[in-house]
């Protein structure tokens, strides 16, 4: 499955509105955002969640090893987990249109 952007995808997730039909709002926080020069987007749904890493690094080569390895994933505000060394048991978890996305990095402070 090839996920694409949607034509106004930065707009309808950075806005959070809805995204468009048959996709879902993506969010980047800190080095994620850093990263991917982008604070959110839509991506094509349904996708099951355990493949969500490998899609972003398609899209972004090299975020697996250094962003992603140490980030929290938020699905409508719930954290879930996902293994980035084994094939991980989402519990058959899909991403479904209208899901918000967001992909956190540790914060520290002091």
């Amino acid at each position: 499955m090839l996920l694409t952007p949607a034509t106004s995808a930065s707009q309808s997730a950075m806005s959070g509105g809805k995204p468009p039909k048959g996709h879902f709002n993506l969010l980047y926080f800190a080095s994620a955002a850093s990263f991917t020069r982008k604070n959110s987007e839509t991506l094509e749904a349904p996708v099951r969640a355990s493949q969500l890493f490998d899609v972003l690094e398609r899209r972004y080569p090299g975020i697996r090893e250094k962003v992603l390895s140490s980030c929290a994933v938020t699905v409508n505000l719930e954290y879930i987990y996902l293994d980035m060394d084994e094939e991980a048991d989402d519990g058959g978890l899909m991403i479904k249109e209208g899901d918000e996305v967001a992909i956190i990095p540790p914060v520290s402070s002091g």
